[in-house]
């Protein structure tokens, strides 16, 4: 099975590195992303937005051969969800890290304080500490080094879709900061924060307990979460 990861913001394709190796040792072909304009530090920004990031993801799906799974974490699961609207007969399954589908006139957050056409990494005490948990000062020395900018337009744009059909898409949702007991409170209460997720007919909910970045605080078991959800679909 041909998996396409998605980063989060402020990542690059490297973040995934050790994530992939339990999919590459079972078989699966990886392909980790780098979005537009987080190519690097000093990479143009201006004018980018969130449909660019996900017709940059539809574009890596179109030159496969195929069925696909998407891999989205944090905002990278908006990203995932636009694509599974725009090809939906290619996906056959989106698996949300610490994320899940992001609706019709959402958006990411645009209330990440932003420097221009830049959203860069806030402080961290900008953060829950539900999102820093296992996240050393080993680790976010490290993220911070490697951090990136995110293009403003990305976490302030709408999302818009078109096809239903995204529904019938399968899903699996990892669930990091918040456990999956509480998702499905919310979804049984109609909660707005999932009512997209709700509407999905094909829905996984898998723990792994940890803060936001589960690919730097435990990334040998979200590669087995992954692959998991990766062979469902094979």
């Amino acid at each position: 099975m041909d998996v396409i990861l998605v980063p989060g913001f402020w990542l690059d394709a490297s973040s995934w590195s050790e994530v992939t190796p339990p999919l590459v040792a079972a078989g699966h072909r990886v392909h980790p992303l780098t979005l537009p304009g987080l190519e690097s530090p000093d990479a143009p920004r201006s004018g980018i937005g969130l449909r660019d990031h996900i017709d940059a993801v539809v574009s890596a799906v179109d030159a496969i051969e195929g069925p696909v799974v998407l891999v989205g974490h944090s905002g990278g699961g908006a990203i995932i969800h636009g694509v599974v609207d725009a090809r939906p007969e290619r996906v056959a399954r989106a698996v949300y890290v610490d994320s899940g589908p992001l609706g019709e006139g959402g958006v990411i957050n645009d209330e990440l304080p932003a420097d221009g056409d830049d959203v860069p990494l806030p402080p961290w005490d900008g953060f829950d500490e539900a999102d820093l948990v296992d996240l050393n000062d080993e680790l976010r020395t490290m993220f911070r080094a490697r951090a990136i900018p995110q293009p403003k337009g990305v976490a302030y744009d709408r999302q818009h879709l078109h096809d239903e059909r995204r529904y019938d898409v399968p899903a699996t949702v990892i669930a990091c900061e918040f456990p999956t007991s509480l998702l499905t409170e919310w979804m049984d209460a109609g909660h707005p924060y999932v009512e997209e997720l709700a509407r999905i007919r094909d829905l996984d909910l898998v723990d792994l307990p940890t803060g936001h970045w589960p690919q730097f605080t435990k990334p040998a078991e979200l590669g087995e979460a992954v692959l998991a959800a990766v062979n469902r679909s094979a």
